[in-house]
């Protein structure tokens, strides 16, 4: 069923081949979207663009991997030779390999920064002279609570891109408001997602695990996504925090 203000919007969303993303994108692509998909996964994005299609959707999709950049200005390119503008870009993509410190895990920190830094600047890099010769658009970006307390052991880098998350998109907000470009940020806590596997370390995997028994559903998470683009233009929605009523931080 079209939904006032996303019906008919071009959104595209990266990190869309699971959880948060996915669900991003059927949600919206009911509501009338034309969504644009970019994941590494293309076998999985290929299946959600047939399904949402088959369902009387609009979905494209795009092999993208956020850590190069090349990829990000290749979807944007690919949205606006289909669509011929971009009105909301999510900026869903994200890795959590968390352990502690003293694992000395590098490898894995230069990978979050990669993803949940770098991924993000260069989707943003890629819409926003897209966005200011519209004189409209809205970026979406996904951080987290431990964006706003640390989690450690085990969580200090993940905070860390987290908390930049939140200083890109208050920069963002400040910056771009003149010309009527929007700005949330989504902060989920435990949600039901591929994240907690995302480590190396068992010990934190099996933490996870059992932490992540309280974990809310994605669509909590898409469907606050859809609140924030459903508001009129006038209308800011910049932050969101969803959490487990169990969760504690």
């Amino acid at each position: 069923m079209a939904t006032a203000n996303i019906a008919d919007k071009v959104v595209v969303i990266t990190g869309a081949s699971s959880g948060i993303g996915e669900s991003t994108a059927r949600l919206l692509a009911g509501q009338g979207a034309k969504v644009v998909l970019g994941a590494r996964r293309m076998e999985r994005i290929d299946a959600l663009v047939a399904d949402i299609r088959r369902g009387g959707g609009s979905a494209t999709g795009f092999k993208t991997d956020v850590t190069h950049r090349d990829q990000v200005e290749a979807l944007i390119a690919g949205t606006m030779s289909e669509h011929g503008r971009v009105d909301v870009i999510v900026n869903n993509s994200g890795i959590m390999p968390i352990a502690p410190m003293t694992a000395r895990k590098v490898e894995e920190w230069d990978q979050m920064i990669d993803v949940n830094i770098k991924g993000l600047l260069y989707g943003v890099a890629a819409v926003l002279p897209i966005m200011q010769r519209q004189k409209q658009g809205h970026i979406i970006n996904t951080a987290s609570v431990l964006g706003f307390k640390v989690f450690a052991p085990g969580g200090t880098v993940y905070s860390a891109t987290k908390f930049a998350v939140r200083a890109i998109t208050e920069g963002l907000r400040i910056e771009l408001k003149a010309d009527n470009i929007r700005t949330t940020m989504i902060s989920p806590g435990v949600v039901a997602t591929e994240l907690p596997e995302g480590s190396s370390d068992e010990g934190t995997r099996k933490f996870l695990r059992d932490f992540y028994k309280i974990a809310v559903p994605v669509d909590a998470i898409s469907q606050a996504i859809a609140y924030a683009i459903a508001q009129p233009a006038a209308v800011d929605v910049n932050e969101i925090v969803i959490r487990p009523t169990a969760q504690e931080f």
